[in-house]
């Protein structure tokens, strides 16, 4: 193979593989069947009506390095099963809220869905996440 066919094969790959991951950014759903999507003033609002309301952040851990949303639990999407919901969660009817880095972001989706499969009734979902949060200008809260 000459080196300009290895080149375009090259470039071809890549874009092929970039492609592929933009593809899978747009691709992030506008809803989940079994939660019910939110604003970043709706969780206000949900945060003054379920005093047992849970918060949880399904970024990586370098990402809410940066900030995120008082009272909210770290527990990135990788690290969500089945044992670690029942843990922060009471009850299969306690409230909850799932939100990563925003809209292209999948990390709150595969959580929830996560939920929803285990049977979880009050399940929230932040669409929006931190990019939403932070372009509002809204409270942060840093380590």
């Amino acid at each position: 193979m000459t080196r300009w066919l290895k080149s375009k094969l090259m470039i071809f790959i890549s874009a092929f593989i970039f492609g592929q991951f933009a593809l899978a950014a747009e691709d992030t759903p506008d809803s989940i069947m079994g939660t019910i999507k939110v604003t970043a003033e709706k969780l206000f609002e949900l945060v003054d009506d379920f005093d047992d309301l849970v918060i949880i952040d399904a970024r990586k851990t370098e990402d809410r390095e940066k900030g995120y949303i008082e009272g909210s639990l770290g527990i990135p999407d990788t690290d969500m099963n089945p044992a670690v919901l029942a843990k922060h969660l009471a009850t299969k009817k306690t409230p909850v809220i799932f939100y990563c880095n925003g809209p292209k972001c999948g990390r709150s989706v595969k959580s929830s869905k996560m939920a929803v499969a285990e049977g979880y009734k009050n399940i929230y979902w932040f669409r929006g996440g931190w990019e939403e949060w932070s372009n509002k200008g809204l409270p942060v809260t840093k380590d």
